[in-house]
């Protein structure tokens, strides 16, 4: 019998202590600045050239951090390395599962990634580091080189929905995965948060890795409280083992 699937599903808790801040926990982004929303919101973002400037610079500020993936992140590489058929979705935008090795289309970004910029008028790609580097050069709001266009991370902002496509592949790892790890999310953001749902409807065996409750608890296997950088590779060395 062949090694069962597993899918790591990851919110913001396994990124950080790569350095980068979650959201919703109690020390999150939105909690200490509840303004901080409005950057990364669609309609803000599209009218008010001072919420670009601002979300720009929050960009330039997290660029400056350079961050690695840690302890979590290889941990997961690893498991796929090793043999065992893995699958992460991610609400993340950082690139730190790939960046730890994790094949690009092993990995499904539900809300996009930061390491890219797209022009929201034709939709022209470029990396992230170009856009920066002329923030940096004292452009506070950089236009598309293409069309003049307004310039946005490729992430998927409050207000736009989720790519029907990624989100379907997502959906279809949730229903075929024999085993769904769920880190580091409240597991509160729709529809996101209802794969882990689908996952145990299917028959997947849940496993909630998060340091407060989530609305999924009462259907996990299993729920570790545990900090993510130690409980995480130590679950996956259990999985690896094919122990319960």
């Amino acid at each position: 019998m062949g090694k069962p699937l597993v899918a790591v599903f990851s919110g913001a808790g396994m990124s950080t202590d790569s350095g980068i801040p979650d959201y919703r926990g109690p020390q999150g982004l939105w909690r200490r600045e509840p303004d901080a929303e409005k950057l990364v919101t669609y309609e803000y973002y599209m009218a008010d050239p001072e919420i670009r400037r601002r979300s720009w610079l929050m960009r330039a500020e997290i660029g400056a951090l350079r961050p690695r993936p840690n302890a979590a992140h290889v941990a997961v590489a690893d498991l796929e390395r090793g043999g065992t058929p893995v699958r992460v979705i991610t609400q993340n935008v950082d690139g730190l599962h790939q960046l730890a090795g994790m094949p690009e289309r092993k990995v499904f970004e539900l809300h996009g990634t930061a390491r890219s910029v797209v022009c929201t008028a034709c939709h022209a790609r470029s990396e992230m580091d170009e856009a920066l580097a002329r923030v940096a050069a004292g452009e506070p709001d950089p236009a598309c080189l293409a069309c003049g266009g307004i310039l946005k991370a490729a992430t998927v902002m409050f207000g736009e929905r989720l790519d029907p496509v990624v989100l379907g592949q997502a959906m279809a790892v949730a229903k075929g995965c024999q085993v769904f790890v769920a880190v580091g999310s409240t597991l509160q953001v729709q529809p996101a948060a209802s794969l882990a749902g689908l996952a145990a409807e299917a028959g997947a065996r849940l496993i909630i890795v998060n340091a407060e409750e989530t609305p999924y608890d009462s259907l996990a296997d299993e729920v570790v409280r545990e900090p993510i950088g130690t409980a995480l590779p130590a679950l996956l060395t259990r999985i690896a083992a094919d122990r319960p």
